[in-house]
């Protein structure tokens, strides 16, 4: 069933989606344009809500039906007892997916959510038009499993667990909430911030990259699924030159693996292109939604914005 949210909320109405084992996951569904449009379903980073796509998903009503969700234990979504492993995550994205139709869909990754909207690809391939993988997390950066690596994440998210008891993480966030619409921007504000997100980052890191490690040897195979990869151009948000250096080598390639892989580089952002360069995401999901013949990353249909 779905209900609005308070009015007309720049994400769209809210949707309860059920899950085999009784949990339910929040999402947020705008229609499109056309009742036969495709459907695009996005996918956050670690500890990233369906806020943090507020400036792309807007933008794609005139091409697609879109979908944004809280993953279990972030935003609106309540914790999942049974573990936040990769394997899981993708078995929610999957319920999701039949939830919302059988396809044809294109699945939207950022970061962490790169390798899960991989996996829900690979095991349902033949209803994914295309996968927009954004400044992904890849196994092909070796930099990831390095213990310096570990030690950094470790301390990260003991850092950020403390400021969220003190209710001093939200703050250091505050250039990423004023670029996000109102009503947005405000979920994210109550929501992102909490000890509850950084207890359920937690959880999924236990595991997250001896998983990711497992598919250098044998990767999620996403057949001829088209591949757009778009990358951070500059360093920072934790992300010196030389991870991000790494980081744009393996996202090269993966788009090379794809037999329709493409790589695109969002020249004026690091890690948060979704709000940092929208365009240039929103862009690269209208090409593969219409088939658009290849164009640099900065220049797409005429009214998408930069």
């Amino acid at each position: 069933m779905t209900t609005p949210v308070g009015g007309a909320h720049v994400q769209g109405t809210a949707e309860w989606v059920p899950l085999p084992d009784g949990r339910r996951l929040y999402a947020m569904v705008l229609p499109g344009a056309r009742p036969d449009a495709p459907t695009v379903v996005f996918e956050a980073g670690a500890g990233a809500g369906r806020s943090s796509w507020a400036l792309v998903q807007p933008a794609l009503a005139p091409y697609a039906r879109t979908v944004v969700y809280d993953r279990s234990g972030l935003g609106r979504s309540g914790p999942d007892p049974a573990g936040r492993t990769l394997t899981r995550m993708a078995d929610d994205l999957g319920a999701l997916l039949d939830h919302f139709g059988p396809g044809p869909c294109l699945l939207v990754g950022h970061s962490a959510g790169g390798p899960l909207v991989r996996l829900a690809a690979a095991r349902t391939p033949r209803r994914i038009t295309g996968l927009v993988l954004v400044d992904p997390t890849d196994e092909a950066a070796d930099v990831l499993f390095s213990a310096r690596f570990r030690r950094l994440e470790r301390t990260a998210l003991g850092l950020g667990s403390a400021l969220a008891a003190l209710r001093l993480l939200r703050p250091l966030f505050r250039g990423q909430l004023a670029l996000l619409p109102q009503d947005a921007r405000r979920d994210m504000a109550r929501e992102g911030f909490t000890t509850g997100v950084l207890r359920t980052q937690r959880r999924q890191a236990r595991t997250y990259l001896d998983e990711l490690a497992a598919w250098r040897e044998t990767p999620p195979d996403t057949g001829g699924i088209p591949v757009t990869v778009i990358s951070g151009g500059l360093p920072g948000d934790g992300m010196d030159e030389a991870v991000r250096a790494a980081a744009n080598a393996a996202h090269a390639g993966r788009a090379g693996r794809s037999p329709k892989g493409r790589h695109v580089i969002a020249e004026r952002s690091g890690h948060y292109v979704p709000l940092t360069e929208p365009g240039v995401v929103v862009r690269e999901i209208v090409a593969l939604l219409s088939g658009l013949p290849d164009a640099p990353g900065t220049t797409g249909p005429p009214g998408i914005p930069g």
